[in-house]
């Protein structure tokens, strides 16, 4: 059988009708995919180099037995002349999933795959490998925080169709773990987004099943069927605030946290176009370096608890301020850990001698400084919840002994962080961070003794809640030009609305752009807003454009 495709198609998704999730009786629908046999999840691609993309599907054959499933790569998209491909056998052991490395490829071209299994074919995916030696233009579409049962996936559809992207990058939170009804609660959630499974994750069968759910969605589908992804973990694939000995959600009546973890890392790694390596470079032809990191898992330190230091404190000022000037600053608490943090100061460095003109790192959650401004109080509803007055209340009491809002990112690392930031100023890196994991979007000037570090673009979620769910009553450009007076580093925030980011890579100038989408209760790719920044290379300094 021979499968062609035309963009427009490709864009759309086709998938085999795996558009269970926008369907009524959608756990009937689940179930039917839970049961589907043959290539039951489209095509992905990941891992680009100059030379060579990573491929991968899903496929089980009708006997339920392992099988062999082959990929071919082609210039063209009927594929009628294959000039790359191999296989690789696939069965229950790693959930029918399928991966494999092509190699001795063109940089910077496009290439279209598929795969065959059994007289059974995939639907057609489009990939391309990065570019080598002068680049005058380089785009990519950044991603984070995709809850389901929030609403739909439509920046990933608005993405998809867009022509003039190289890249897709996931910085994290692809899927979220809680179980059904928690998070979004049942009057949140979107009606036909049904969740499987209902449980929380904990054990293997879980992830897998939870990867299978997000993954029918025809919008995801169809990013990962347009473009490579390069895609890091944040915390929300194992358990929510997760460090390298735990997480806040999870208690010991669930088992071995280590069994948790490998569970989770191993679905992630059988369901995601990523190779085995926890960090990686990716260049950019002689624009510039991109850096994947890894802040979850590997390195990172227990997150202070302000609530548990406070916790019967007759002066609180007093017990923060002894906070502030012992643990918090522990230069032996980290994110990366030691080995993470002298791999990546080495490869900045190597960047920037090979004359690269940008060095963009990914992390999973923010790097610039935020403390809360005192307008918080006045933000709270009077029928919010005790744990947003108790949160809100520790916040403020936090910034006035001058410690931050959020101990979960780069806030509560202070020691970190600014080993961080000097490796950049010490490499000479024109250097751009990008996260994710706030929901919001943020711009950040970096500073670090005194001195110029980079610039920070953070992307907006995609569909969980930002501040304007915390602070229904609160406009956001109140709350934007609060939180712009108290944070010096912070030159441009937006505290509502989802979508996703992009960052254009040019000789002169790294951009962002914040696209906003219009809904995600409803399915719709359009755009209500965009909002773009600009660093113009060498200065480390933000401008709108």
């Amino acid at each position: 059988m021979s499968l062609t495709i035309d963009r427009r198609s490709l864009v759309k998704g086709g998938a085999f009708g795996l558009g269970a999730l926008l369907m009524p009786g959608g756990s009937a629908a689940i179930a039917q995919i839970m049961a589907a046999r043959g290539f039951t999840h489209s095509v992905a691609s990941g891992e680009p180099s100059q030379d060579s993309i990573l491929l991968w599907t899903r496929y089980i054959p009708a006997s339920g037995d392992s099988a062999h499933v082959t990929a071919e790569l082609s210039e063209t998209p009927d594929l009628a002349r294959p000039i790359a491909g191999g296989s690789v056998i696939t069965g229950a052991f790693r959930d029918w999933t399928a991966k494999l490395t092509v190699a001795g490829l063109q940089p910077g071209r496009s290439y279209y795959y598929r795969f065959t299994a059994n007289g059974d074919v995939s639907p057609i995916g489009r990939t391309r490998t990065l570019p080598e030696g002068r680049v005058p233009e380089w785009r990519m579409a950044v991603f984070s925080c995709s809850n389901l049962p929030f609403g739909y996936f439509n920046a990933y559809a608005h993405a998809a169709a867009r022509d003039d992207l190289h890249l897709a990058v996931h910085l994290g939170d692809y899927f979220y773990e809680y179980k059904r009804g928690s998070y979004p609660s049942e009057r949140e959630a979107v009606a036909a987004r049904i969740l499987e499974p209902a449980n929380e994750l904990i054990q293997l069968t879980d992830y897998r099943t939870r990867y299978a759910c997000y993954r029918a969605d025809p919008d995801l589908q169809a990013l990962h069927a347009a473009l490579p992804m390069i895609a890091s973990v944040d915390d929300h694939e194992t358990a929510n605030d997760s460090w390298e000995g735990g997480a806040e959600n999870y208690n010991p009546g669930e088992g071995d946290y280590t069994l948790r973890r490998i569970a989770a890392m191993q679905a992630w790694r059988e369901w995601m176009p990523v190779s085995d390596e926890p960090f990686k470079t990716y260049e950019i032809g002689d624009l510039g370096t991109y850096f994947r990191t890894e802040t979850r898992l590997l390195g990172r330190s227990e997150q202070p608890s302000l609530a548990a230091l406070l916790k019967g404190a007759a002066d609180p000022v007093a017990v923060l301020t002894a906070f502030r000037d012992g643990a918090w600053m522990d230069p032996a608490r980290t994110m990366m850990g030691s080995e993470q943090e002298a791999w990546l100061a080495e490869a900045l460095g190597r960047s920037v001698r090979a004359r690269k003109r940008w060095q963009v790192v990914g992390v999973g959650t923010i790097v610039g400084k935020t403390v809360a401004p005192p307008e918080t109080a006045n933000w709270v509803s009077p029928d919010a919840p005790d744990y947003i007055v108790a949160r809100v209340k520790t916040a403020l009491l936090a910034a006035k002994a001058g410690l931050p809002s959020d101990f979960d990112n780069w806030g509560g690392y202070p020691a970190a962080r600014a080993r961080l930031l000097r490796s950049a100023q010490a490499a000479g890196a024109d250097l751009v961070m990008l996260a994710g994991d706030s929901h919001n979007a943020w711009s950040f000037e970096l500073m670090q003794d005194g001195k110029r570090a980079g610039v920070e673009f953070d992307g907006q979620s995609v569909t969980s809640p930002g501040y304007e769910s915390t602070f229904r009553k609160t406009p956001p450009a109140d709350i934007s030009r609060a939180l712009i007076r108290t944070n010096p580093e912070l030159k441009w925030c937006q505290p509502s609305g989802r979508g996703y980011m992009t960052l254009t890579l040019t000789p002169e100038a790294a951009t962002s752009e914040w696209l906003f989408m219009e809904t995600v209760v409803g399915r719709s790719p359009q755009i209500a807003t965009t909002h773009r920044m600009r660093t113009r290379a060498g200065r480390m300094t933000l401008e709108a454009v």
